[in-house]
This record gives structure tokens, sequence and C-alpha cells, in this order.
């Protein structure tokens, strides 16, 4: 049966000399790679960490949380990437609610600590940094090197990833080993991965786009080259020096690599396939994007609690200019084992072109939310089966055209105006294609004759000054008048997540102060 530990057992019998993992001046082959998660496991048994106990990981992508996870896998342990952008106490509460066993934190965070009450008190284990609490080195150092198997089930946890939390407190996502298997056969089918393959990581673990892919290079036995950290001069640097050949990476970054001095001086000859999803993308920043890299572009469109992928717009529907222009804002169809849905809000099938919610169904959905039924239990609105199949309730706003989906928005940041549903990525998609516009977010206010109204918060380019009329006028041309912006702001910075999706809700809270509730 499918299980992390079991693959990286197989592909350190296949290839046991092939570089694993590349992280920053650290190299593992796979021999190395599985060695290493042995003494790890070890070492976590002597800390009581049994099967299903939960592992804590609070950190960037580091080599360090490979080996943890792998050898967590060993004792069909369950590991916890923490997202490192969080407060402390945003921490403290991920980690209690896991009842994390043992929690290793890289030095960077440590200062974290200090402010966290951890009332299960956990095993801390330091990765650099100055501490009183064990290093890693010295603490996988007299571990054995045995290698321990634990029986393990389809539907035992494998991964927990916690929702971001931009809304009420986060909920932890379980990932089943099940999940995994159903999930990374399409996700390499639709990268082109095989054993040749360079992978290039620069999404966070705790990300399910950034750990999804890097399982399944694991799991075809591809060489990852892993960044501690977004930085667009060691992927200009990396790509040619690694012969990188294939790459996930969110919007924001494609958005920006064009515009970086130098960036049309590096030899991207070696990429293959660019990866791209987590939120919302321009056209203009796709374009940009193909442009720069010159390879095939692929978009997926998934959730955590989808275990990554559900669609997926291959590179052949990538056309700009071209007759098959409009798919670039799709997102793609559904990929294999996946069925999706579209409904409105009493669960009824919509026809094709009209905007619900996008409901999806395969094995690839979540085991459920961590020690909360009720959530689960709304996240499935018709249930499941058995085998917990059943259809998954998305929270995203889209249509279907000939097969494809086609995201709005987030059905939590829909604009509802006079009566008339607006989704605020309609209305930036039209501003980007405005030439003084380098980002843009659009939110709900209150308005006193309408309800709510659009708000367009800008960043102009450079030297550029448009305004509020131009942008009006300008959207004019694009999209209904009901749909235009009715006013426009201009803002420093567009705050987003690791993923990349911008947070609406802290770009609300200011307009909706002293109002009963945050809709109209």
């Amino acid at each position: 049966m499918f299980n992390l530990a079991e693959n990286l057992r197989r592909q350190a019998a296949e290839q046991p000399d092939k570089p694993a993992l590349v992280c920053d001046d650290r190299t593992l082959s796979f021999a190395e790679f599985e060695a290493e998660s042995a003494k790890v496991a070890n070492a976590l048994a002597a800390m009581g960490v049994g099967s299903q106990d939960r592992v804590g990981f609070i950190g960037k992508n580091i080599s360090e949380y490979f080996t943890l996870t792998y050898g967590a896998a060993k004792l069909n342990a369950v590991i916890v990437a923490v997202n490192w952008r969080l407060a402390a106490p945003e921490m403290d509460y991920i980690l209690d609610n896991a009842e994390a066993k043992v929690v290793m934190v890289e030095g960077e965070f440590l200062g974290h600590l200090e402010k966290m009450d951890l009332p299960r008190s956990p095993h801390l284990i330091a990765v650099g940094g100055e501490s009183s609490h064990p290093q890693y080195a010295d603490w996988i150092a007299d571990a054995s090197g045995d290698d321990i198997v634990t029986a393990f089930d389809a539907h035992d946890t494998a991964v927990q990833l916690y929702t971001s939390g931009t809304t009420g407190l986060p909920k932890g996502a379980e990932i089943s080993n099940h999940n995994l298997e159903a999930s990374i056969p399409p996700l390499t089918s639709v990268m082109g991965l095989d054993e040749t393959d360079v992978v290039l990581h620069v999404l966070p673990m705790f990300h399910i786009g950034g750990s999804g892919v890097a399982h399944a290079a694991v799991f075809k036995g591809c060489t990852s080259i892993v960044h501690r950290d977004v930085d667009p001069g060691r992927i200009f640097a990396d790509i040619p020096g690694h012969g990188v050949t294939t790459a996930f990476m969110v919007p924001a970054l494609l958005q920006v690599l064009p515009i970086i001095p130098g960036a049309s001086d590096v030899d991207f000859s070696s990429l293959k396939t660019v990866l791209y999803g987590a939120s919302p993308i321009t056209e203009q920043a796709l374009v940009g994007s193909m442009g720069l890299l010159k390879c095939d572009h692929a978009q997926v469109y998934g959730l955590t609690e989808t275990t990554g992928a559900v669609t997926f717009l291959e590179p052949g529907d990538h056309d700009p200019g071209g007759d098959r222009a409009e798919l670039l804002r799709s997102a793609g169809k559904p990929v294999v084992g996946t069925e999706v849905r579209i409904v409105d809000e009493e669960g009824n099938d919509l026809p094709e072109g009209e905007v619900g919610e996008i409901w999806s169904r395969s094995h690839q959905n979540l085991k459920g939310y961590w020690k909360n039924p009720e959530a689960t239990a709304a996240a499935f609105p018709e249930g499941r089966d058995e085998d917990g199949f059943g259809w998954f309730a998305s929270g995203d706003a889209g249509y279907l055209k000939d097969g494809f989906v086609f995201i709005h928005d987030r059905v939590k940041d829909m604009i509802v105006s006079g009566g008339e549903n607006i989704y605020p990525a309609e209305i930036e998609n039209a501003i980007m294609s405005h030439d003084g516009v380098a980002d843009v977010a659009v939110i709900g206010i209150p308005s006193e004759r309408w309800g709510e109204s659009p708000l367009a918060l800008i960043i102009p380019v450079e030297g550029a000054d448009p305004s509020e009329q131009d942008i009006i006028d300008h959207c004019a041309e694009r999209l209904a008048r009901f749909k235009l912006p009715k006013n426009v702001e201009r803002i420093e910075a567009i705050p987003r997540n690791p993923s990349g999706k911008i947070l609406k809700t802290e770009l609300r809270k200011p307009y909706w102060e002293g109002q009963e509730r945050s809709v109209n």
C-alpha cells in the first residue's frame, strides 16, 4: 500500500546514489535521505512518538523538514508543518490543537517559543540558533540507524495541514495515505514527471502546493532543488545551474520575474514545464511569464482539502492572442479521477455558464478536519459513503463551459450590490489590463444606496499616474455597468498569504468598522 516511507525506501533501493535533495549547500542522495530518516524515526520513538501521533515543524524549506517528515512516516506518525509567518500565539494554538508530542523549530523561529504556552509540553528540537533545547544534529547522532517498519492503513493520516485561518480559528485538514495515493499520479501526469526530471521547489512546505509537489518528486525519483525561501536571484541562478526542468510557482512570483533586471539574460532552456496555481492569475502576468521562460505553462486549481489539484489547464490550452485565448481565464478541466459540479445555495446543479459554488468528488478529498466533526460534515453537504467518498464544497465560486472550469472568486468574497452578485476577480482582471496598474485588489464596501459597492485598491506602475476616472472608464469598456468599481484608491502594498492569495478580510476591516455585520 501507499505510504511516504515506502516511497522513499523504494527510491533508495533503486537509485541509492542519485541526488534526492539539494538544500542550500547540502545534498542528500536517496540512500542518505533514507538513512537519516531512519535515525530520525528512532530518535522520535525514543521520545514516545508512535503510530498516528503528531510531530510539529516550524521552519522554512530545509533538509530537516524532509528527514523529519519521512522519519515520522516510518512510525506511521503525522507531520504538522506550521505556517512560519504566523504570530507565536497562532502557532501555539495549532501545536496544542494538533496535540504535537515533538516540535522541531528552525533557529530563526526559536524566539517564538518564549511567547508560547505549549500547554502539552512537547519535546523541542532546535535546528541551528542559540537554544537550551537539543540540536537536531546531536539529537540524531546517537540514534540507531536501523529501519523501522510500522504497520499502517490506507486511511491513516499521513499529513495534517492547517487552513490559513484568515477567518476564524485554523482547522487541521487530515490528509490520508489514500488521499496522497489518489492525488500524486494525476499530479505527476500533468507535470509530465519522470525520474530524469529536476524539480525546483520554492513554495513553503506547509502549503499543499509545496509539500504535494515535493512528495510527488520523491515518488517519481526526481532530484529536488529546494529553496529555503523565495529568492528570484537564486531562481535565476539555479535553473541553469542545476538544469531545472520543472517548477511550481504562484502567480505573484510569475508576475514579478519578468520585470527583474537581468531576467531576459538568464538561460531558461532546461525548463520543460512551469506549473502555476494557488491563486488567480491575470492574463498579462501569464503572457509575461510565457514570454520570459519560453516553456510550457500549465495551471492547476485545488485546495488543501482536495490534496491539491482538482483541475488542470494543459499547455495546449494556453493560446494568448489566439482563437482559444479565453481559456487563459479558466482553470482547465477536472483531473483524472475527479468530478466537478456547480451548485446553487441549496445544492442544486446549475446550468452551464451560471456561477455557483464549485463542488468536487474524488478520493483526493480530505479524510476530515482533526477533531472537528461539525466542520467535516459541513464540508460534505450531501454526506459521504463508508469509504469517505462524497461531494466536497470548495467555498469557491465559478462556472462550467465546454467542460472547462472558470473560477470567479471565493464565495465569501462575493459582493452583492443592488441585488446583483459581483465577483471581484472579474474586476481585478479588467483593471490589470490597464497599462498603468501594477497590482490590484477589489473588495466590497458599505453603500447606502446599493448595500455594497466595489472598491478597487491599486498600486500604479512606477512612473504612471492613472486617475480614478481613467480606471473606471477602462473597466466600462470590459464590464457590465453594475460591475464597475464605484471608487478607486491607491495602496502601498496588497497583503497576501504565503500561497499568494489576497487577504481580503484584512483589506475590508477599516471600511466595515462600526457596522453590525460585514455584509450590507
